[in-house]
């Protein structure tokens, strides 16, 4: 792979044939028996490992240790930036897919394909919707109040520079900002994965903002609106918000183990199809909490999470082709609310989401 900027064609494979089993049937009906998930200690990684396990796979932890694995895997101790000791950590091993939930960089991409080429015949990455962020790069078109498809983002057709300095975080944010650094190491991530013949079946999961798990949720960034509304403090939001995507923890995971079972190749969006922005939620919650929202205006970068100035919510409906079914955000969001909420003592209300509608529809920061 050239050290320049490159352009690939990847070979496209047919997705394959629609089902309509949910997301976690299918992770139990069909999981593949051996699963080396890297990552996978936090959050909804750790449910994922859970979901595999459950559904009788023998599941691989690979990861560096800073976190301790669940019960019941098989873990290996290994950097995965060190190809030399990860093919060492693994031995003989093979697997009948692999599920990477901390693949940030093509550097990282490489060593993968090259690690794992002759041990697995399926490829699973964990992306993000953050691929489609138009701040983020110049090759990043949407259109304001229609769904981003997939096709927004190519894979096989996206540049990849791995002469940046992707292993050195300091010397990497002179080049890009921390948000364009995340979102285009994703995409170029997704483009090594893509490129020329793959060694494996390929697929990127590129998921939305997830919520719910409350003190799971490492990112805080439910409960930081949950804390502020509950105390009274404005929510720093931008004039005309734009409105974004979200999925629950448990279906994430789902979806992920779902795809593992696969053998479509591609990039597939993972959200509710009803997109929310920053009011909409802090509304919903001032609503549980039995309070009233506060806000002032957003300033550069001080702005709560979830607060974006341009539109990039997503497409749903490769998913439900695929047979990913993913819950109305009207359904799960106000336990979501009240988890986190309960993460800083604050108590809510019971009752459904204000302004979301429950119900099946096509509308449409680093989790993992």
């Amino acid at each position: 792979m050239s050290h320049s900027a490159t352009s690939h064609s990847a070979e496209r494979e047919a997705a394959g044939s629609t089902t309509t089993a949910t997301a976690a049937d299918t992770a139990r009906n069909r999981a593949p028996r051996r699963v080396a998930v890297i990552g996978g200690t936090r959050y909804f990684g750790r449910h994922l490992v859970a979901l595999l396990r459950e559904a009788g796979a023998e599941v691989t932890l690979i990861n560096r240790g800073s976190a301790p694995p669940p019960p019941g895997v098989d873990h290996l101790l290994a950097d995965r930036d060190d190809e030399d000791a990860l093919t060492a950590a693994l031995g003989d091993r093979t697997f009948d897919a692999v599920i990477d939930q901390v693949l940030y960089t093509p550097a990282q991409a490489v060593v993968a394909r090259r690690v794992f080429a002759d041990r697995t015949p399926r490829y699973v990455m964990t992306s993000t919707m953050e691929v489609y962020d138009p701040a983020t790069s110049p090759l990043v078109r949407t259109t304001p109040g229609v769904p981003v498809a997939e096709e927004a983002v190519d894979p096989a057709h996206w540049p990849v520079y791995l002469d940046l300095p992707w292993h050195d975080p300091a010397a990497l944010a002179r080049h890009f900002g921390e948000a364009t650094a995340y979102a285009e190491g994703k995409r170029q991530a997704e483009a090594v994965l893509a490129a020329g013949r793959p060694p494996f079946g390929w697929a990127s999961v590129r998921s939305a903002h997830v919520l719910g798990g409350g003190a799971l949720d490492f990112t805080g960034r439910l409960a930081h609106f949950t804390g502020a509304i509950a105390d009274g403090r404005p929510v720093a939001v931008h004039g005309q918000p734009q409105p974004t995507s979200f999925v629950r923890h448990e279906e994430i995971a789902a979806a992920l183990a779902a795809v593992a079972a696969s053998s479509w190749v591609g990039a597939v969006n993972a959200a509710s199809a009803e997109p929310l922005d920053a009011v909409g939620l802090s509304e919903l919650i001032a609503g549980q909490l039995g309070t009233a929202a506060r806000y002032r205006p957003a300033e550069g970068a001080d702005h709560a999470p979830f607060s974006f100035d341009r539109w990039y919510p997503m497409d749903t409906r490769r998913a439900g082709s695929l047979g990913l079914s993913f819950s109305p955000l009207g359904s799960w969001l106000p336990a979501a609310v009240a988890e986190a909420a309960a993460t800083t003592g604050t108590a809510t209300t019971t009752g459904t989401a204000a302004g979301i509608e429950a119900t099946e529809t096509t509308t449409t920061g680093k989790d993992v």
